[in-house]
Parts: structure tokens; sequence; C-alpha cells
């Protein structure tokens, strides 16, 4: 308790120290800022859960995917900063992913993530033989709780960790649970009974053998909620089978005070680097922009004398810090968007059917359904920014009604939208005002999502744009508000009968 004490007066006398410097407003800049170092979040918008692992001078990521479809993104970077997307690995929907692992176990890459389903929690495995896939179908795994860690115990038995401190024995091959295996192991930190969270939820267990210890990683306090519940929690053993020794620096990881700009940080896994050094990587709400989602964040850590690690930036995470390696790349993965790279960039919500959509040099073209947005499996894409213009010309059919709108769920979205006379638009996922227009079922439209205040216009040429009448807060759209865990996304919508073409599709940032 006394290096807790210790560690906390630090953290805040720095934080103090550098009041000045921490308020300095970076605008849009995120990510690689080109000259030696990067600023949080190393991906940003809708990333959370972030798992990850290295294969030489490979790194390769994946997070939840929750209702988007496909889903479990890989991305791959050779520096811990620049990241694109390389593959998918599931391609039909399960329910809502959560909290993956992905790992390397001989000679075959394996994802494992829980399904939160109506019926309940499940957990499965998908598996290839290179990170670039294709990935197998979901095998179950025919075991409760949710956030599978894969581990490796020192006489090559396999396992996975669970939420609640529980464990499973893995059948060599990793993929069925050994039956009646399933014990818990853990319980967990306590931390300070004052402390402001939403809970013990001890979960996101990750488990790495470094030297002569196998080092337990966990959440805890929750996901969201107050900033200052989530956290992340180690503890280390000579042994798969324990016992478990909690660190005495916990929590590694934390936000300490709402004035921070990076709230409910936790989730975290950590990695090396070809020169020896290591990080941890995590998830966290920006603070006011909870609408984004959780980013992803990275942080230097540091081993202490008595074989611990602390991740002692505090909120410098908050200023650039300096890359962990160098690279000739800066990817801007945004930049890729009007190519329509389904799976990669562009997801749909609950239903991925390959016959719906067709992508040709640019156009997308997809077959209505349902008769709004909410009901007609949206294509979405992440943006991540505080703020951000989007825009793409429509031509539909004379039955077909289509849009561009933000989507959180089937029952909250907003924007703007177009049938053969009207411009259409979209509030709290209600078709609240409609005004006409003369472009019949060809138009432009675009959407300016201001620090959260979205304004949308249409345009018969693309060039000359006439701006709509309404304007709307949407700060209050994210999980604290409407749970399931998402974000405000992007999305391009296609209701009614026949087919809608999207072409010219543009990103930019503000």
């Amino acid at each position: 308790m006394k290096k807790l004490v210790f560690l906390i007066a630090v953290s805040l006398l720095f934080a103090c120290n550098q009041a000045d410097k921490s308020k300095r407003d970076f605008g849009t800049a995120q990510g690689d800022l080109g000259n030696g170092y990067f600023l949080n979040p190393i991906l940003g918008g809708d990333y959370p859960d972030p798992t990850i692992m290295r294969e030489g001078k490979d790194y390769y990521m994946t997070h939840s995917s929750f209702d988007y479809v496909p889903g479990l993104v890989v991305f791959h970077s050779t520096d811990l900063v620049n990241w694109q997307p390389i593959s998918y690995a599931l391609k039909r929907y399960l329910g809502s992913v959560w909290a993956p692992d992905i790992c390397k176990h001989e000679d075959r890459y394996y994802i494992y993530f829980t399904v939160a389903h109506p019926s309940g929690r499940m957990n499965f495995v998908t598996y290839a033989d290179s990170p670039y896939g294709p990935w197998s179908d979901p095998i179950d795994l025919k075991v409760g709780n949710i956030d599978p860690g894969h581990a490796v115990g020192e006489d090559g038995s396999r396992w996975i960790f669970l939420s609640g401190g529980q464990r499973a024995r893995l059948n060599d091959d990793g993929l069925s649970i050994v039956p009646g295996s399933l014990e818990k192991v853990y319980e967990g930190w306590i931390y300070p009974s004052d402390w402001v969270t939403e809970g013990m939820c001890l979960e996101g267990p990750k488990i790495r053998k470094i030297g002569d210890y196998f080092y337990y990683l966990n959440a805890e306090g929750g996901t969201a909620g107050p900033p200052t519940s989530h956290m992340v929690v180690a503890a280390r053993s000579k042994s798969i089978n324990g016992p478990w020794e909690n660190s005495p620096y916990n929590p590694i990881v934390r936000t300490w005070q709402a004035s921070e700009r990076w709230w409910s940080k936790g989730h975290g896994s950590i990695i090396d680097s070809p020169k020896g050094d290591w990080w941890i990587v995590y998830h966290a709400y920006e603070n006011g922009f909870t609408s984004l989602g959780r980013q992803t964040l990275l942080e230097p850590i540091k081993w202490t004398s008595d074989g611990w690690f602390v991740a002692p930036s505090g909120t410098a995470i908050e200023r650039p810090l300096k890359k962990p390696l160098s690279s000739g790349e800066k990817i801007d993965r945004r930049s890729r968007l009007g190519e329509f790279r389904v799976g990669l960039d562009w997801k749909f919500y609950k239903d991925f059917d390959t016959s719906r959509f067709e992508v040709n040099q640019g156009e997308l073209t997809l077959q209505a359904q349902g008769d709004s947005p909410g009901n007609s499996s949206p294509i979405m894409c992440v943006a991540g920014e505080r703020a951000y213009e989007i825009e793409v010309e429509i031509e539909k059919d004379e039955h077909a009604t289509a849009g561009l709108v933000l989507y959180y769920n089937s029952n909250f979205y907003a924007g703007i939208g177009f049938d053969q006379q009207r411009t259409l638009r979209f509030r709290q996922g209600i078709l609240r005002t409609a005004s006409r227009h003369e472009g019949g079922n060809h138009l432009w439209l675009r959407l300016r999502n201001d620090h959260q205040v979205l304004t949308g216009a249409y345009s018969y040429d693309g060039i000359n744009w006439i701006k709509e009448t309404w304007g709307m807060e949407i700060s209050g759209y994210n999980h604290n508000t409407l749970y399931e865990f998402q974000s405000m996304l992007p999305a391009l919508y296609a209701a009614g009968g026949g087919k809608v073409k999207f072409r010219n599709f543009k990103y930019t940032s503000l």
C-alpha cells in the first residue's frame, strides 16, 4: 500500500508540474506525428479491448467487433504506431463479439473471443496458418464466462483464462476444452473501497511468460461509467498453476481524475520490441467524446528492481511520446475509405450477405432492404476524430431511399437521407422532418460532425451545396446512455426496394 500511495503522489505531482503543457491542444493530430514522436490514440475511434502479439519485427492486433460484420479485423504494424488492416476472422454474425485474444502457438495463429448472445455468453476460437488469413469458421468452446486469454504452462499445457479469475484446460490442439476443467484460480486485486467504479468486474485476462514468471494482467472496475472506473492490475507466479501474487504497484494503469483527457483506462496487454523495451496497449474513452467509443492507446512500461513493471508516464500520455521503433511509413487508415474495402475498412450491422453488395472501382452497389436506416443493415466505417466531414454521391432506384447517417444501433442514429422528392432528417432513429428537393434519384449528401454538433447538406452536382436548416448535438449517443458498448459510426444506408449506388466517398478531417 505504501508503494501505491507513493505512485499516486508521484503521478499527481508530475501532472501538476506539467499542467501547462498537458492543456496544449494538438487539434486533430493522432498517431504518428512524422517527427519521431506519436500522440495517443494509436487507433482513434471505436477500437476497444486491444489484444496484441509480436512475431519478429511484425506486430498483429485485433479488437472487439461487437455487432459489426465482418468482424475481428486483424491489423499489422512494424512500429506499434502505424497500423493497417490485413484480414478479418469473422464472416458471419454470431452475436456481439467481445474481448478477443490473438496468439500464435507452434505454426498456427488463433483468436479466442466471447460472443454475447441472447441465449447466454459463449466463447469461440478461430485459427489460420497466417495472420493474413483465411481464418477458419468459428468453433464453439462450450464454456461460459467472458474474455478468454490463451496461455501455455511450463509443462506445455494449454489454457484459457477467463473473467472472474477462472481458467479452463484446453486440449492440445487448442480447439476444445477438457471437460470438467473449469476452476477459479484468482480473486483479483482488492482496490480501496472509496474508489468510484462500476464494480469489481474482474475480466480481460492476459498471461505472459517473461523470465522466471508468468505475469497475469486483468481489468477491474468496469469498462465505462465513472471516468475513474477502469484499471489494469497485475499478478505473477512461477507456475501457471499459481499461487498468484498481486503486484505492489497496482493498479498499473488507471484514470485518477475526471480532468484527465483519457477516461476509464483499462483492458491492457503488454508487448516488447526487438530492442528489448516494453509497452502496454489498452483502451480508453476521450473526455467529452465518449460517442467515439473506446480508443486504443499505447505507453511505455518500465521494469522495477524487484521484477515488476510500472507505467510511469501518467498524464504524459496526453502529449507526444517518442515512438517505440522507427519506420519509413506513416499510415492514414482513412485514406482508402473511398475504395470501399469491405471487411477491412467497412462493415455491416448484424448482417453480412455477400450477394447484397458489389464493389467496382470505387463504386459500391447495395441492395436496399428494410424500410429505414434502423433495419437496413447499413455499411459503416470508423472515423475516430472529434471533427470531420463526410460526403458521397448517391444514385438510387425509384423505390429506394438512401442516405448518410451516424449510426449507434438500430434504434439510435442521426443524419440525412432522401427519396424521389424529399430530403429526410433522422434524429434519435426517428424521421423528424423532410424538405423538397429537385434531384430525383440522384443527389450528393454531406454530413459535418464538428465536435459532436451534426449538420447536413445536399447538392445536385457535388460542387454547389445547399445547407439543411437543422443541426443536432449528438454527445449523448454513447454506451453510458445507450449501452451495447458501441459508438457513432459514419454509415451508408439503402432501404426500400431496388439498388443504390454510392461513389465518390470523401472523408475530410476538420
